[in-house]
């Protein structure tokens, strides 16, 4: 005897499947995020809280690579293009972002590491791509990086004859935070006095109102 399937069990399932594939997809991005920064599959970097207890006598030479999206204005590039250091020694560098605009803009930086297989070794202490920046109209900021090529590379099979590595930014445009308030803005830039004003007091030791 044939079993007639049961329409409402038959409805529940097909909306259920959908729904739980939707759910995949949104816990994808987490969890591939964590496997690339663990594996430092792609060229994903890795984070550290301290540096490394042992320095080898090997060198390693790091270069700095910038790019900006193309509707990012920002002007975005590293004060120096190639640092040679030992594996496992800290090292810092610079990248430089100007604002050419007459508007606040915020950016947010996206960054991998070449060759692929260096990634999970290529360690950053401190970075400015781990918060999003904010430049008022004209603003030009240097945004430090602190990093270090982890020794355990030599006895990887694939990443220990590396020499070179290049770290490599690209700038986004992102959303201006909600909070977010120009200077000229601020309660305390409208109180300041201005500088004639402070100068003039300093001169001559009376307040503004009684100068005449």
């Amino acid at each position: 005897m044939t079993k007639t399937p049961n329409p409402r069990r038959t409805a529940v399932m097909l909306v259920s499947i959908p729904t739980f594939m939707l759910g995949l997809s949104f816990a994808a991005v987490p969890l591939y995020d964590w496997f690339c920064r663990v594996t430092g599959f792609g060229g994903t970097t890795t984070v550290a809280t301290d540096a490394p207890d042992v320095i080898l006598d090997e060198m390693i030479t790091v270069r700095f690579d910038s790019n900006a999206s193309p509707n990012m204005p920002w002007e975005f590039r590293p004060q120096v293009r190639t640092m040679q250091l030992r594996i496992g020694e800290t090292g810092l560098m610079f990248y430089e972002a100007y604002n050419p605009t007459d508007r606040p803009i915020a950016g947010t930086a996206s960054y991998n590491v070449s060759p692929f297989s260096s990634g999970n070794y290529f360690a950053k202490i401190a970075c400015f791509c781990f918060e999003l920046q904010v430049l008022e109209p004209g603003e030009r900021i240097e945004m430090p990086v602190t990093f270090f090529v982890d020794p355990r590379i030599v006895d990887d099979l694939e990443a220990r004859h590396t020499r070179s590595i290049t770290l490599s930014y690209t700038m986004h445009l992102a959303d201006l935070p909600a909070d977010h308030v120009s200077p000229e803005a601020r309660p305390e830039a409208a109180l300041a006095p201005d500088e004639e004003t402070r100068t003039a007091e300093a001169a001559t030791g009376l307040p503004a109102s009684r100068q005449e």
